[in-house]
């Protein structure tokens, strides 16, 4: 698990951000069993496939994998079940009127323990179209580019080129 403050990451869903354009965040509990939590406390969970849904006045976290506690019995538990999340009633009916809006869903983007207790944040996400990554993309890869030659003009390389040129030696230089 990574240590961030007073936080260690459990797992985080990198695939959200390219696939989905975040619009809000929320901090939400998770209802858990003894074995879950075993399991999460060695880092054993994917939330690459995970979802949220709102079902009856109560948010749901759908398909998220905590694989099985291999010291666990016959209690152990089912790897891919519904669980119920916690968060203050007004949150969850604000969630309920945004993610019926058309193109909108529930993203969790990590899980990590907070003081003890197993956190999700859980993202209000509009999808992205094929021309949003690739613009995000594109992008990204400029941003790279004029940072790599900021750097190569602070350590003295000549504008434009990402390698030094070798010394010009008069008795090799061919002139015509």
């Amino acid at each position: 698990m990574v240590q961030h403050g007073d936080r260690s990451v459990i797992a985080t869903n990198r695939r959200a951000r390219h696939h989905y354009t975040i619009v809000d965040t929320y901090e939400a509990g998770l209802v858990l069993v003894g074995t879950e939590v075993k399991s999460l406390r060695l880092g054993r969970a994917s939330l690459a496939e995970a979802f949220a849904t709102v079902d009856g006045g109560e948010v749901w976290l759908r398909n998220l994998h905590i694989a099985e506690y291999w010291h666990g019995s016959w209690t152990n538990h089912t790897p891919r079940r519904t669980r119920k999340m916690l968060l203050h009633a007004k949150e969850i009916r604000g969630l309920n009127v945004r993610a019926r809006e058309t193109g909108f869903a529930l993203v969790p983007l990590s899980m990590y323990f907070s003081d003890g207790w197993v956190k999700v944040e859980l993202a209000l996400a509009r999808g992205k179209k094929n021309w949003d990554k690739r613009r995000d993309i594109a992008a990204r890869d400029a941003e790279r580019d004029m940072a790599r030659g900021i750097g190569w003009q602070l350590k003295g390389h000549p504008a434009g080129k990402g390698r030094r040129r070798p010394p010009e030696d008069p008795v090799l230089r061919y002139t015509p």
